[in-house]
Protein backbone atom coordinates (compact mmCIF):
# COMPACT_ATOMS: atom_id res chain seq x y z
CA UNK A 1 0.00 0.00 0.00
CA UNK A 2 1.18 3.66 -0.54
CA UNK A 3 1.28 6.16 1.88
CA UNK A 4 0.78 9.47 2.23
CA UNK A 5 1.75 11.88 4.97
CA UNK A 6 -0.32 15.43 5.49
CA UNK A 7 0.87 17.80 7.86
CA UNK A 8 -0.22 21.06 6.94
CA UNK A 9 -0.35 24.63 8.73
CA UNK A 10 -2.86 26.41 5.40
CA UNK A 11 -6.00 23.44 5.29
CA UNK A 12 -7.44 24.91 2.36
CA UNK A 13 -8.63 22.18 0.20
CA UNK A 14 -7.21 19.78 2.83
CA UNK A 15 -10.07 17.24 3.16
CA UNK A 16 -11.19 16.93 -0.26
CA UNK A 17 -7.31 16.25 -1.54
CA UNK A 18 -7.41 13.95 1.21
CA UNK A 19 -10.14 12.09 0.50
CA UNK A 20 -9.20 11.50 -3.32
CA UNK A 21 -5.80 10.44 -2.09
CA UNK A 22 -7.58 7.26 0.28
CA UNK A 23 -9.95 6.62 -1.96
CA UNK A 24 -7.28 5.77 -4.71
CA UNK A 25 -5.69 2.93 -1.93
CA UNK A 26 -3.55 5.30 -0.27
CA UNK A 27 -2.88 5.46 3.12
CA UNK A 28 -3.10 8.99 5.18
CA UNK A 29 -0.50 9.26 7.35
CA UNK A 30 -0.98 12.98 9.72
CA UNK A 31 -0.20 15.07 12.82
CA UNK A 32 -2.63 17.64 15.61
CA UNK A 33 -5.05 19.45 13.66
CA UNK A 34 -4.29 18.29 10.59
CA UNK A 35 -5.22 14.56 11.12
CA UNK A 36 -8.27 16.07 13.43
CA UNK A 37 -9.21 17.93 10.72
CA UNK A 38 -9.01 14.97 8.29
CA UNK A 39 -10.96 12.54 10.78
CA UNK A 40 -13.41 14.81 11.08
CA UNK A 41 -14.03 14.67 7.16
CA UNK A 42 -14.33 10.19 7.49
CA UNK A 43 -11.56 9.31 6.04
CA UNK A 44 -9.23 7.05 8.07
CA UNK A 45 -6.14 8.21 9.25
CA UNK A 46 -3.21 6.60 11.14
CA UNK A 47 -1.29 8.82 13.77
CA UNK A 48 2.59 9.70 13.53
CA UNK A 49 3.10 8.41 17.03
CA UNK A 50 1.44 5.09 15.67
CA UNK A 51 3.77 4.74 13.26
CA UNK A 52 6.84 5.68 15.21
CA UNK A 53 5.66 4.57 18.55
CA UNK A 54 6.88 7.55 19.60
CA UNK A 55 4.54 10.30 21.42
CA UNK A 56 4.59 13.64 19.95
CA UNK A 57 6.07 15.82 23.33
CA UNK A 58 7.53 19.46 23.99
CA UNK A 59 4.20 21.11 22.80
CA UNK A 60 4.20 19.36 19.64
CA UNK A 61 7.87 20.75 18.81
CA UNK A 62 8.90 17.00 18.23
CA UNK A 63 6.51 14.63 16.08
CA UNK A 64 8.05 14.10 12.59
CA UNK A 65 11.99 14.30 13.88
CA UNK A 66 12.26 10.22 13.58
CA UNK A 67 14.27 7.59 11.11
CA UNK A 68 10.96 5.60 10.99
CA UNK A 69 9.80 9.03 9.07
CA UNK A 70 13.03 10.40 7.13
CA UNK A 71 14.06 6.66 6.34
CA UNK A 72 10.92 6.47 4.63
CA UNK A 73 11.42 9.43 2.58
CA UNK A 74 15.13 9.28 1.69
CA UNK A 75 15.19 5.56 0.90
CA UNK A 76 16.15 5.38 -2.62
CA UNK A 77 13.57 2.89 -4.15
CA UNK A 78 15.92 1.52 -7.00
CA UNK A 79 18.68 0.59 -4.43
CA UNK A 80 18.56 -2.83 -3.04
CA UNK A 81 20.55 -2.16 0.23
CA UNK A 82 18.01 1.15 0.90
CA UNK A 83 15.38 -1.34 0.82
CA UNK A 84 16.89 -4.42 2.62
CA UNK A 85 17.09 -2.24 5.29
CA UNK A 86 14.06 -0.71 5.75
CA UNK A 87 12.71 -4.30 5.47
CA UNK A 88 14.67 -5.09 8.18
CA UNK A 89 14.11 -2.18 10.57
CA UNK A 90 10.37 -3.04 9.73
CA UNK A 91 9.98 0.64 7.98
CA UNK A 92 7.32 0.71 5.14
CA UNK A 93 8.19 3.78 2.36
CA UNK A 94 6.37 6.99 2.33
CA UNK A 95 5.48 7.76 -1.42
CA UNK A 96 3.81 11.38 -1.20
CA UNK A 97 4.23 13.95 1.61
CA UNK A 98 1.88 17.06 1.85
CA UNK A 99 3.22 20.18 3.44
CA UNK A 100 3.05 23.41 4.03
CA UNK A 101 4.93 25.61 6.99
CA UNK A 102 4.08 27.43 10.42
CA UNK A 103 3.04 30.80 9.09
CA UNK A 104 6.08 32.57 10.09
CA UNK A 105 5.35 35.69 7.68
CA UNK A 106 1.92 35.99 8.56
CA UNK A 107 2.72 36.06 11.86
CA UNK A 108 5.66 38.72 11.63
CA UNK A 109 3.08 40.73 9.55
CA UNK A 110 1.18 41.67 12.71
CA UNK A 111 1.71 44.95 14.43
CA UNK A 112 1.55 43.27 17.97
CA UNK A 113 3.48 40.46 17.41
CA UNK A 114 6.22 39.56 19.86
CA UNK A 115 9.69 38.25 19.47
CA UNK A 116 8.04 34.98 21.55
CA UNK A 117 5.87 34.27 19.17
CA UNK A 118 7.98 34.83 16.24
CA UNK A 119 10.44 32.06 17.33
CA UNK A 120 7.30 29.88 18.23
CA UNK A 121 6.32 29.84 14.51
CA UNK A 122 9.80 29.36 13.07
CA UNK A 123 8.64 25.58 11.49
CA UNK A 124 11.16 22.85 11.62
CA UNK A 125 10.06 19.61 11.30
CA UNK A 126 8.35 20.76 7.76
CA UNK A 127 11.06 21.95 6.39
CA UNK A 128 13.23 18.54 7.16
CA UNK A 129 10.77 16.69 5.95
CA UNK A 130 9.99 18.87 2.66
CA UNK A 131 14.05 18.79 2.24
CA UNK A 132 13.94 15.12 2.77
CA UNK A 133 11.35 14.40 0.10
CA UNK A 134 12.14 16.85 -2.54
CA UNK A 135 15.89 15.39 -2.56
CA UNK A 136 14.32 12.00 -2.99
CA UNK A 137 12.02 13.37 -5.90
CA UNK A 138 11.98 10.59 -7.83
CA UNK A 139 10.42 8.22 -5.50
CA UNK A 140 8.63 10.90 -3.46
CA UNK A 141 5.92 13.42 -4.54
CA UNK A 142 6.28 16.40 -2.47
CA UNK A 143 2.93 18.90 -2.10
CA UNK A 144 3.87 22.34 -0.25
CA UNK A 145 1.07 24.72 -2.41
CA UNK A 146 -2.52 23.92 -2.23
CA UNK A 147 -2.95 24.85 -5.52
CA UNK A 148 -1.04 21.80 -6.85
CA UNK A 149 -3.40 19.31 -5.28
CA UNK A 150 -5.53 19.09 -8.34
CA UNK A 151 -2.99 17.97 -10.67
CA UNK A 152 -0.61 15.47 -8.20
CA UNK A 153 -4.63 13.81 -7.73
CA UNK A 154 -5.55 13.88 -11.44
CA UNK A 155 -2.10 12.28 -12.61
CA UNK A 156 -2.33 9.31 -9.65
CA UNK A 157 -5.84 8.39 -11.39
CA UNK A 158 -4.51 8.18 -14.58
CA UNK A 159 -1.13 6.91 -14.40
CA UNK A 160 -1.32 5.11 -10.86
CA UNK A 161 1.58 7.94 -9.90
CA UNK A 162 3.03 11.58 -11.08
CA UNK A 163 5.04 11.96 -14.03
CA UNK A 164 8.97 12.45 -13.48
CA UNK A 165 8.00 15.94 -14.84
CA UNK A 166 5.74 16.68 -11.81
CA UNK A 167 7.88 15.21 -9.46
CA UNK A 168 11.14 17.05 -10.51
CA UNK A 169 9.21 20.46 -10.53
CA UNK A 170 7.34 20.03 -7.40
CA UNK A 171 10.56 19.30 -5.74
CA UNK A 172 12.23 22.44 -7.24
CA UNK A 173 9.22 24.39 -5.66
CA UNK A 174 10.17 23.26 -2.30
CA UNK A 175 13.54 24.47 -2.24
CA UNK A 176 12.11 27.62 -3.56
CA UNK A 177 9.84 27.94 -1.00
CA UNK A 178 12.17 26.53 1.80
CA UNK A 179 14.64 29.17 0.71
CA UNK A 180 12.52 31.91 0.54
CA UNK A 181 11.38 30.86 4.39
CA UNK A 182 14.87 30.66 6.12
CA UNK A 183 15.74 34.14 4.35
CA UNK A 184 12.36 36.03 6.03
CA UNK A 185 13.15 34.44 9.14
CA UNK A 186 17.27 35.25 8.75
CA UNK A 187 16.08 38.85 7.98
CA UNK A 188 13.77 39.13 10.92
CA UNK A 189 16.33 38.09 13.21
CA UNK A 190 19.06 40.95 11.47
CA UNK A 191 16.51 43.40 11.74
CA UNK A 192 15.25 42.69 15.46
CA UNK A 193 19.11 42.34 16.74
CA UNK A 194 20.09 45.99 14.39
CA UNK A 195 22.94 43.74 12.80
CA UNK A 196 25.03 44.86 9.71
CA UNK A 197 23.04 46.15 6.64
CA UNK A 198 25.45 44.40 4.65
CA UNK A 199 26.41 41.17 6.11
CA UNK A 200 28.92 38.86 4.40
CA UNK A 201 26.33 36.50 2.11
CA UNK A 202 23.64 38.41 0.64
CA UNK A 203 19.76 36.70 1.12
CA UNK A 204 16.83 38.39 0.37
CA UNK A 205 13.22 36.87 -0.87
CA UNK A 206 10.78 38.76 -3.52
CA UNK A 207 6.96 37.66 -4.08
CA UNK A 208 5.52 37.75 -7.19
CA UNK A 209 3.29 40.16 -8.46
CA UNK A 210 2.32 39.61 -12.01
CA UNK A 211 4.32 38.05 -15.03
CA UNK A 212 4.27 41.49 -17.21
CA UNK A 213 3.82 41.13 -21.04
CA UNK A 214 7.44 42.08 -21.99
CA UNK A 215 10.02 44.16 -20.50
CA UNK A 216 12.07 47.33 -21.36
CA UNK A 217 11.18 46.38 -25.18
CA UNK A 218 8.81 44.00 -26.60
CA UNK A 219 11.73 40.92 -26.95
CA UNK A 220 12.28 40.68 -23.67
CA UNK A 221 10.50 38.97 -20.98
CA UNK A 222 9.78 40.12 -17.27
CA UNK A 223 7.87 39.72 -14.15
CA UNK A 224 7.10 41.89 -11.49
CA UNK A 225 7.87 41.30 -7.77
CA UNK A 226 7.22 42.50 -3.82
CA UNK A 227 9.70 42.99 -1.35
CA UNK A 228 7.83 41.57 1.76
CA UNK A 229 7.11 44.23 4.81
CA UNK A 230 7.57 47.31 2.16
CA UNK A 231 4.72 47.19 0.07
CA UNK A 232 3.19 50.11 2.02
CA UNK A 233 3.49 53.82 -0.16
CA UNK A 234 4.64 51.48 -3.18
CA UNK A 235 2.82 50.37 -6.28
CA UNK A 236 1.78 47.03 -5.10
CA UNK A 237 0.66 48.42 -2.20
CA UNK A 238 -2.28 50.26 -4.90
CA UNK A 239 -5.64 49.39 -6.26
CA UNK A 240 -5.92 49.62 -10.61
CA UNK A 241 -9.52 51.08 -10.65
CA UNK A 242 -9.42 51.04 -14.32
CA UNK A 243 -7.47 50.01 -17.18
CA UNK A 244 -5.65 47.56 -19.04
CA UNK A 245 -2.15 45.48 -16.75
CA UNK A 246 0.19 47.80 -16.14
CA UNK A 247 3.45 47.38 -18.05
CA UNK A 248 7.49 46.97 -17.13
CA UNK A 249 7.65 50.35 -18.06
CA UNK A 250 4.73 51.86 -16.40
CA UNK A 251 5.74 50.09 -13.13
CA UNK A 252 9.48 51.72 -13.40
CA UNK A 253 8.36 55.17 -14.30
CA UNK A 254 5.38 55.26 -11.90
CA UNK A 255 7.85 54.08 -9.21
CA UNK A 256 9.97 57.39 -10.68
CA UNK A 257 6.77 59.61 -9.86
CA UNK A 258 6.58 58.28 -6.38
CA UNK A 259 9.54 58.56 -5.19
CA UNK A 260 9.60 62.52 -5.98
CA UNK A 261 6.21 62.93 -4.94
CA UNK A 262 7.25 61.97 -1.65
CA UNK A 263 9.22 64.69 -1.17
CA UNK A 264 6.32 67.10 -0.90
CA UNK A 265 4.06 67.99 1.99
CA UNK A 266 1.79 70.54 0.12
CA UNK A 267 -0.74 70.19 -2.65
CA UNK A 268 2.03 68.70 -5.38
CA UNK A 269 1.20 66.81 -9.08
CA UNK A 270 4.50 65.24 -10.42
CA UNK A 271 4.20 64.61 -14.18
CA UNK A 272 7.15 61.68 -15.86
CA UNK A 273 8.54 60.59 -18.72
CA UNK A 274 10.70 57.28 -18.95
CA UNK A 275 11.45 58.07 -15.15
CA UNK A 276 12.46 61.74 -15.31
CA UNK A 277 10.20 64.12 -14.13
CA UNK A 278 9.20 65.93 -16.92
CA UNK A 279 6.64 68.70 -14.88
CA UNK A 280 6.22 69.15 -11.19
CA UNK A 281 3.85 71.61 -9.94
CA UNK A 282 3.21 72.59 -5.68
CA UNK A 283 -0.02 74.72 -5.55
CA UNK A 284 -2.36 76.02 -2.85
CA UNK A 285 -5.15 72.92 -3.95
CA UNK A 286 -4.18 69.81 -6.69
CA UNK A 287 -6.49 71.64 -9.54
CA UNK A 288 -3.23 74.27 -9.57
CA UNK A 289 -0.67 71.90 -8.67
CA UNK A 290 -1.69 70.12 -11.81
CA UNK A 291 -1.92 72.85 -14.37
CA UNK A 292 1.30 74.17 -13.05
CA UNK A 293 2.85 70.17 -13.76
CA UNK A 294 0.97 70.31 -17.30
CA UNK A 295 2.10 73.92 -18.43
CA UNK A 296 5.78 73.36 -17.24
CA UNK A 297 6.24 71.13 -20.23
CA UNK A 298 2.62 70.22 -22.41
CA UNK A 299 4.40 68.72 -24.89
CA UNK A 300 7.05 66.02 -23.08
CA UNK A 301 3.76 64.43 -20.83
CA UNK A 302 1.80 63.68 -23.50
CA UNK A 303 1.77 59.67 -23.10
CA UNK A 304 3.19 59.97 -19.58
CA UNK A 305 2.72 59.28 -15.86
CA UNK A 306 1.06 61.87 -13.68
CA UNK A 307 1.46 61.46 -9.68
CA UNK A 308 -0.90 63.48 -7.39
CA UNK A 309 -0.72 63.51 -3.38
CA UNK A 310 -4.57 64.45 -3.10
CA UNK A 311 -7.45 63.29 -4.14
CA UNK A 312 -8.28 63.38 -7.78
CA UNK A 313 -11.47 65.53 -8.33
CA UNK A 314 -13.66 66.14 -11.33
CA UNK A 315 -11.87 69.79 -12.20
CA UNK A 316 -8.01 67.99 -12.01
CA UNK A 317 -9.70 65.05 -13.98
CA UNK A 318 -11.25 67.11 -17.23
CA UNK A 319 -7.90 68.57 -17.58
CA UNK A 320 -6.34 65.03 -17.74
CA UNK A 321 -8.38 63.80 -20.45
CA UNK A 322 -7.89 66.28 -22.81
CA UNK A 323 -4.64 64.86 -23.55
CA UNK A 324 -3.39 61.26 -23.46
CA UNK A 325 -2.00 60.06 -20.61
CA UNK A 326 -0.76 56.28 -19.61
CA UNK A 327 -1.36 55.96 -15.78
CA UNK A 328 -2.83 58.71 -13.21
CA UNK A 329 -1.82 57.49 -9.77
CA UNK A 330 -3.43 59.40 -6.47
CA UNK A 331 -4.59 58.58 -2.93
CA UNK A 332 -8.01 58.44 -4.45
CA UNK A 333 -10.41 60.06 -6.68
CA UNK A 334 -13.75 60.96 -6.58
CA UNK A 335 -17.21 59.45 -7.97
CA UNK A 336 -17.56 62.11 -10.37
CA UNK A 337 -13.20 62.23 -11.51
CA UNK A 338 -13.79 58.06 -11.83
CA UNK A 339 -16.79 58.78 -14.51
CA UNK A 340 -14.57 61.58 -16.28
CA UNK A 341 -11.40 59.44 -16.78
CA UNK A 342 -13.33 55.94 -17.34
CA UNK A 343 -14.21 57.47 -20.37
CA UNK A 344 -10.86 56.95 -21.93
CA UNK A 345 -10.50 52.85 -22.31
CA UNK A 346 -6.19 52.47 -21.83
CA UNK A 347 -5.70 55.24 -19.16
CA UNK A 348 -4.68 52.95 -16.03
CA UNK A 349 -5.89 54.86 -12.88
CA UNK A 350 -4.29 53.52 -9.51
CA UNK A 351 -5.76 54.63 -6.41
CA UNK A 352 -2.86 54.52 -3.35
CA UNK A 353 -4.02 55.86 -0.11
CA UNK A 354 -0.39 55.33 1.30
CA UNK A 355 0.95 57.14 -1.51
CA UNK A 356 2.81 59.70 0.90
CA UNK A 357 4.25 57.30 3.32
CA UNK A 358 8.07 56.22 2.96
CA UNK A 359 9.62 53.22 2.63
CA UNK A 360 11.08 51.91 6.22
CA UNK A 361 14.36 51.75 6.90
CA UNK A 362 16.23 48.75 5.48
CA UNK A 363 14.56 49.58 2.55
CA UNK A 364 17.58 49.14 -0.85
CA UNK A 365 18.56 50.11 -3.89
CA UNK A 366 19.58 47.45 -6.17
CA UNK A 367 20.53 47.76 -9.55
CA UNK A 368 21.95 44.16 -11.11
CA UNK A 369 25.35 44.17 -13.36
CA UNK A 370 27.22 41.51 -15.17
CA UNK A 371 28.38 38.69 -12.83
CA UNK A 372 27.19 41.12 -9.38
CA UNK A 373 24.92 43.49 -7.38
CA UNK A 374 25.02 46.55 -6.45
CA UNK A 375 23.18 47.52 -3.58
CA UNK A 376 22.93 50.99 -1.77
CA UNK A 377 21.24 53.04 1.04
CA UNK A 378 17.92 54.76 -0.36
CA UNK A 379 18.85 58.54 -1.37
CA UNK A 380 16.38 59.71 1.59
CA UNK A 381 18.33 63.23 2.70
CA UNK A 382 18.61 66.23 1.50
CA UNK A 383 20.92 68.15 2.01
CA UNK A 384 23.49 68.28 4.89
CA UNK A 385 23.53 71.85 5.37
CA UNK A 386 22.43 75.52 3.65
CA UNK A 387 25.05 77.89 3.61
CA UNK A 388 24.65 80.86 1.00
CA UNK A 389 28.27 81.46 -0.36
CA UNK A 390 27.56 84.51 -2.35
CA UNK A 391 27.22 88.46 -1.62
CA UNK A 392 23.72 88.23 -2.20
CA UNK A 393 21.33 86.23 0.23
CA UNK A 394 18.54 84.86 -1.59
CA UNK A 395 14.32 85.99 -0.65
CA UNK A 396 12.34 84.00 1.20
CA UNK A 397 10.60 83.36 -2.02
CA UNK A 398 13.96 82.35 -3.86
CA UNK A 399 14.49 79.93 -0.77
CA UNK A 400 11.26 78.09 -1.33
CA UNK A 401 11.69 77.81 -5.47
CA UNK A 402 15.10 76.73 -4.40
CA UNK A 403 14.32 73.94 -2.08
CA UNK A 404 11.53 72.91 -4.46
CA UNK A 405 13.90 72.86 -7.79
CA UNK A 406 16.29 70.88 -5.29
CA UNK A 407 13.81 67.80 -4.50
CA UNK A 408 13.20 67.42 -8.13
CA UNK A 409 16.53 67.41 -9.32
CA UNK A 410 17.17 64.80 -7.10
CA UNK A 411 15.46 62.32 -8.69
CA UNK A 412 16.17 62.95 -12.30
CA UNK A 413 19.26 60.98 -13.99
CA UNK A 414 22.70 62.65 -13.62
CA UNK A 415 24.18 65.03 -15.16
CA UNK A 416 20.67 66.76 -13.58
CA UNK A 417 19.53 70.41 -14.03
CA UNK A 418 15.94 72.04 -12.85
CA UNK A 419 14.85 75.51 -14.07
CA UNK A 420 12.12 76.59 -11.76
CA UNK A 421 9.88 79.26 -10.42
CA UNK A 422 6.76 79.91 -8.65
CA UNK A 423 7.25 75.90 -7.05
CA UNK A 424 6.52 74.96 -11.11
CA UNK A 425 9.29 73.45 -12.95
CA UNK A 426 10.24 75.46 -16.27
CA UNK A 427 13.11 73.35 -17.43
CA UNK A 428 14.16 69.65 -16.99
CA UNK A 429 17.67 69.07 -18.50
CA UNK A 430 18.36 65.56 -17.15
CA UNK A 431 20.93 62.73 -18.05
CA UNK A 432 23.88 64.62 -19.96
CA UNK A 433 27.03 63.49 -20.06
CA UNK A 434 28.30 67.13 -19.77
CA UNK A 435 26.85 69.64 -16.61
CA UNK A 436 26.75 73.23 -19.47
CA UNK A 437 25.10 70.96 -21.82
CA UNK A 438 22.14 69.97 -19.12
CA UNK A 439 21.81 73.92 -18.44
CA UNK A 440 22.04 74.77 -22.12
CA UNK A 441 19.46 72.06 -22.81
CA UNK A 442 17.17 72.48 -20.01
CA UNK A 443 16.72 76.58 -20.94
CA UNK A 444 16.26 75.73 -24.50
CA UNK A 445 13.30 73.74 -23.64
CA UNK A 446 12.09 76.17 -21.04
CA UNK A 447 8.03 77.33 -22.47
CA UNK A 448 7.91 79.99 -19.63
CA UNK A 449 10.08 83.16 -19.38
CA UNK A 450 13.44 81.94 -17.25
CA UNK A 451 13.68 85.55 -16.00
CA UNK A 452 13.52 85.44 -12.10
CA UNK A 453 13.85 81.80 -11.90
CA UNK A 454 16.40 79.77 -9.94
CA UNK A 455 18.61 76.89 -10.72
CA UNK A 456 19.20 73.28 -9.32
CA UNK A 457 22.38 71.53 -10.39
CA UNK A 458 22.60 67.30 -8.51
CA UNK A 459 26.08 67.98 -8.47
CA UNK A 460 29.13 70.88 -8.39
CA UNK A 461 30.12 72.66 -11.33
CA UNK A 462 33.49 72.03 -12.60
CA UNK A 463 33.28 75.24 -14.36
CA UNK A 464 31.97 78.75 -14.24
CA UNK A 465 30.55 78.45 -17.37
CA UNK A 466 27.05 77.05 -15.94
CA UNK A 467 26.49 80.22 -14.13
CA UNK A 468 27.44 82.50 -16.89
CA UNK A 469 24.55 80.63 -18.60
CA UNK A 470 22.22 80.72 -16.10
CA UNK A 471 22.60 84.45 -15.92
CA UNK A 472 22.05 84.66 -19.27
CA UNK A 473 18.33 82.63 -18.81
CA UNK A 474 17.90 85.65 -16.09
CA UNK A 475 18.54 83.01 -13.06
CA UNK A 476 18.28 85.08 -9.58
CA UNK A 477 19.71 81.87 -7.44
CA UNK A 478 21.18 78.85 -7.83
CA UNK A 479 21.71 75.61 -5.52
CA UNK A 480 24.43 73.14 -5.71
CA UNK A 481 26.33 70.87 -3.43
CA UNK A 482 29.68 72.56 -3.83
CA UNK A 483 32.71 71.17 -2.19
CA UNK A 484 34.62 71.50 -5.45
CA UNK A 485 38.14 72.31 -5.87
CA UNK A 486 36.71 75.24 -8.18
CA UNK A 487 34.01 76.56 -6.08
CA UNK A 488 35.62 79.61 -5.98
CA UNK A 489 35.70 80.48 -9.97
CA UNK A 490 31.90 79.56 -9.87
CA UNK A 491 31.64 82.17 -6.27
CA UNK A 492 32.97 85.05 -8.66
CA UNK A 493 30.91 84.11 -11.57
CA UNK A 494 27.48 84.09 -9.16
CA UNK A 495 28.93 87.76 -7.54
CA UNK A 496 29.69 89.32 -10.75
CA UNK A 497 25.80 89.10 -11.89
CA UNK A 498 23.94 89.66 -8.06
CA UNK A 499 23.47 85.99 -8.53
CA UNK A 500 22.52 84.41 -4.76
CA UNK A 501 23.82 80.64 -4.48
CA UNK A 502 23.86 77.77 -1.96
CA UNK A 503 25.55 75.33 -0.99
CA UNK A 504 23.96 71.64 0.50
CA UNK A 505 27.10 70.04 1.03
CA UNK A 506 25.44 66.81 -0.53
CA UNK A 507 25.38 65.66 -3.98
CA UNK A 508 22.38 63.42 -5.59
CA UNK A 509 23.70 61.92 -8.60
CA UNK A 510 21.15 59.30 -10.10
CA UNK A 511 22.77 57.21 -12.77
Amino acid sequence: MKRALISVSDKTGIEVFAKQLSEMGIEIVSTGGTAKKIEEAGIPVVRVSELTGFPECLDGRVKTLHPVIHAGLLAVRGNEDHMAQLKELGIDPIDYVVINLYPFKETISKSDVTFEDAIENIDIGGPTMLRSAAKNFKSVTVVTDPRDYEKVASEIKSFGDTTYGTKYDLALKVFEHTSAYDTLIAGYLKKEAGKDAYPETLTMTFEKVQDLRYGENPHQKAAFYKVFGMEKGSLVDGEQLHGKELSFNNINDTNGALELLKEYDEPTVIGVKHTNACGAGSGYDIYDAYLKAYNSDPKSIFGGIIAANRKIDYRVAEEINKIFIEIVVAPDFDDDALKILKQKKNIRLIKLPSIMEKQPGGAYNLKKVAGGLLIQELDRPLMDEFETVTERIPTDKEKEDLLFAWKVVKHIKSNGIVIAKDKQTIGVGPGQVNRIWAVENCVKQALVDTKGSVMASDAFFPFPDSVEEAAKAGVTAIIQPGCFINDAASIEKANQYGIAMIFTGMRHFKH
